[in-house]
């Protein structure tokens, strides 16, 4: 019988929350599209644990999606982001069917303008929240996520504006190798410094893998996100597919490798990243 959960769970876990605002110059990607598999394959009844994941990718602003709906030239700059989070993980002594974790994420803006040549970085806004989830059934997980992201970053690479980013999430181990992990929910925000005031952001994450070995999980991605238009800024959406393969390196570790890429969209940064993950448990 397969375990309900091994440690190197552990290092996929709440993933979810980088790129719906690092800063307006290098969020191409669709919000919480940093999620793998396993990313919701969480525990309940256990003793507490930590997780530090150091996530990064590089993205190439060289295309956008326009009003109608068609690619155009974009920006042309490369933004390489790091992300550096920590969590801690605890199961409640009143109830041992539900899980908590709380945690602080600290990211890493680099954006370099090639045509005419520049660059922009620093440490982008500090996000922080927590997630709660049980187990319906013992293949599968259902939980709420929801973080604030705090206007505190480098001038360079700040939104300037609070975020709160609320999720629900779900995870459904399908077979032996078969996996499904998503989510879907909405990131609310108050005005710029600049007078722009965005508009409500409404995103899902989908993600299917395949254990073929106990190394190997190549897996699908799919992320979606829709903005809501304002009276300065105009809404606009987009859908990005992405290959991926998640490597089971140990027991407490484990490094995810993907590729993303935008497929349509509208008045909304075309994504075209490698994006690379290493969790570490303990």
């Amino acid at each position: 019988m397969r375990p309900l959960f091994t440690p190197r769970h552990l290092g996929t876990a709440l993933c979810a929350l980088l790129l719906a605002g690092l800063s307006g110059l290098a969020a191409a990607q669709t919000t919480f599209d940093v999620i793998g598999p396993h990313e919701y394959d969480l525990p309940i009844d256990f003793k507490p644990f930590n997780v530090f994941v150091q996530y990064a990718y590089v993205q190439r602003n060289n295309r956008l999606f326009d009003g109608s709906g068609d690619r155009a030239k974009g920006p042309g700059s490369t933004a390489i982001v790091g992300l550096s989070k920590y969590v801690h993980f605890w199961t409640p002594e009143s109830n041992r069917n539900i899980g908590l974790a709380w945690e602080v994420i600290v990211p890493e803006i680099s954006v370099r303008g090639h045509h005419p040549a520049s660059q922009s970085s620093g440490i982008g806004d500090p996000m922080t929240g927590f997630a709660i989830w049980y187990k319906p059934t013992p293949d599968a997980t259902v939980g709420f996520q929801s973080f604030v992201q705090i206007p505190a970053g480098d001038q360079d690479v700040s939104d300037t504006n609070w975020k709160n980013l609320s999720s629900l999430f779900w995870d459904v181990r399908l077979t032996e190798q078969w996996g499904w992990t998503a989510d879907a929910g909405f990131v609310f925000q108050d005005d710029k410094n600049d007078g722009t005031k965005p508009g409500t952001v409404f995103h899902t994450n989908q993600r299917l893998g395949y254990r073929v070995s106990p190394l190997l999980e190549p897996f699908l991605a799919l992320d979606y996100e829709r903005g809501k238009r304002t009276s300065t800024v105009d809404g606009g959406h987009a859908l990005d597919g992405g290959l991926g393969l998640m490597l089971h390196t140990f027991d407490n570790q484990s490094i995810t490798l993907r590729y993303a890429k935008s497929i349509r969209g509208e008045n909304h940064a075309a994504n075209n990243s490698f994006n690379l993950k290493y969790a570490y448990v303990w």
